[in-house]
């Protein structure tokens, strides 16, 4: 591993989304925004996009100096984190979240640098022991839009914080200004995992992260749009973890 002025950038693993055919091909294919890349290359890192081969995984840790998963307009398994029913709202991409829950546990499992993006960060939640609030108009009381209606390339809301965290240090702000794409949350997680950022309005939760690995942090926005400071500090932050600097 080498730092970013080195003669090796850190390749970072970022996970595709995946469609049983139809728009871009009859056939089955995979999917992913050309910013989630692009940031990473901004920040002096390697994108790699993964394909969902559960038989590659340990060679893809092989290969990977940091792992990113990935949003997408689809939801975890209730299944996953022990609730008895589903939620009428709720759309399953199995293929999808068993490879992303394979090679999540994997960098876990070798304290490689992990950034969970929305959907990212709630199965980084799961992964770490913890639930989801499985649709959050049924579940929270005067909810915010956590849906935008604006597009995905303005705020949507405010987030808050939390001091003498690691998103305190990369952010060096109490408020972040964010996007917001999504019907589930993260209602729990265990520690020592921590909650780390969180709406004042209806107190749904925005970040998470397990300060006792080298670098573990999930937001429930979507940094690679860059709207806020904070954004562009996170995605540098993780590149430098995954080139081996302490962050």
């Amino acid at each position: 591993m080498t730092s970013l002025d080195g003669p090796r950038a850190p390749v970072i693993g970022i996970t595709a989304d995946a469609e049983d055919g139809g728009g871009y091909s009859a056939l089955p294919w995979y999917a992913l925004r050309q910013n989630y890349a692009a940031v990473v290359t901004a920040a002096g890192g390697v994108p790699l996009i993964l394909p969902h081969e559960p038989a590659a995984t340990d060679h893809y840790l092989g290969l990977i100096d940091g792992l990113m998963v990935t949003g997408g307009a689809f939801d975890v398994d209730p299944v996953l984190f022990g609730a008895e029913a589903r939620h009428d709202s709720v759309t399953l991409k199995t293929a999808r979240t068993d490879f992303e829950l394979a090679i999540l546990r994997g960098a876990l499992g070798r304290d490689m640098p992990v950034l969970g993006i929305c959907g990212g960060q709630q199965l980084l939640a799961v992964a770490l022991g913890g639930a989801l609030i499985q649709h959050i108009p049924d579940a929270v009381p005067h909810a915010l839009a956590h849906e935008q209606p604006n597009p995905r390339t303005e705020p949507g809301h405010t987030v808050t914080i939390a001091p003498d965290t690691l998103l305190a240090r990369i952010a060096g702000a109490a408020t972040a200004a964010v996007n917001s794409a999504h019907h589930q949350a993260v209602a729990a997680v265990p520690a020592p995992v921590i909650v780390n950022a969180w709406t004042e309005d209806d107190g749904v939760i925005e970040g998470i992260e397990d300060p006792t690995r080298r670098f573990c942090l999930g937001v429930q926005w979507h940094p690679e749009y860059a709207i806020d400071p904070a954004d562009t500090a996170i995605l540098r932050a993780f590149v430098r973890a995954a080139a081996g600097e302490r962050v």
